[in-house]
């Protein structure tokens, strides 16, 4: 069942999406090159939660052991933190979940690792976040599902990557996953209808490879099957009367 939101609700998950981003950004701002490992990354993201009074949403959610997934090149999502050391030149993926006042939030960037990355990896990660906001757009009352991951999967193929099929975004509010399950793919005008009130983690994964993915022996990390890059970028979004509203906007993203 899908559970629409009251505007009242819906200011409650802002109200995480801020902290939410206050987060993310400080993680990405205080990984320093050579140095940080993944597990540094939780670590802080465990620190700015507690600073911030919120709670984590991901650590022990089905088992995962961690706060935050950390993922690095072509790791696609759900990476466990520990011993890695992150480079320049990689590209890291940060995917987080916070709980404030009973809301969650989730959100997702993937950051070049001393501001300087390889022509390939910067182009992918400029396609990924502009295709998330291509599926942002399709985010409003009378649209299908399916137009949103059909606006996603065709800005990244007309570009030459691929979408990961195996992984999709999800509905969000009191619970970390909620009706309905987001893709990042398809037809359009398919599924079911979009209305104002309802609150979707949109997440496109792109590949500079195939989309085929593979789970890692410690069943969580997920990576590209050909071990081509792969880059992450998250949203949570109401959908309101005048449009898509993104609740975990990041300050980067406004300056």
């Amino acid at each position: 069942m899908i559970i629409k939101k009251t505007p009242a609700e819906i200011e409650k998950m802002r109200a995480a999406g801020a902290v939410l981003a206050r987060c993310i950004k400080e993680i990405a701002d205080g990984i320093v090159p050579g140095k940080t490992t993944t597990l540094d990354i939780d670590v802080m993201a465990e620190e700015l939660i507690r600073k911030y009074k919120a709670i984590g949403s991901f650590k022990n959610y089905r088992g995962y052991p961690n706060t935050v997934c950390v993922a690095v090149n072509e790791e696609v999502v759900h990476g466990i933190p520990g011993a890695r050391v992150v480079f320049p030149g990689d590209i890291v993926g940060i995917d987080l979940g916070v709980i404030v006042d009973g809301w969650h939030c989730d959100s997702a960037i993937t950051v070049a690792v001393g501001g300087e990355v390889s022509p390939e990896a910067g182009a992918l990660l400029k396609v990924t976040k502009e295709a998330l906001h291509k599926g942002i757009e399709q985010a409003r009352p009378g649209n299908r599902l399916s137009d949103i991951g059909h606006a996603i999967q065709s800005y990244v193929e007309k570009r030459g990557y691929s979408v990961v099929r195996d992984l999709v975004g999800h509905g969000i509010g009191r619970s970390l996953h909620e009706e309905p399950n987001v893709p990042n793919f398809g037809r359009p005008g398919k599924g079911v209808r979009l209305e104002e009130g309802m609150t979707l983690a949109i997440e496109p994964m792109v590949n500079i490879g195939g989309f085929a993915v593979e789970t890692l022996r410690d069943n969580w990390t997920v990576v590209t099957k050909d071990r081509s890059l792969s880059a992450h970028f998250e949203h949570t979004v109401a959908i309101t009367k005048n449009g898509p509203d993104i609740l975990t906007m990041a300050p980067v993203e406004e300056a």
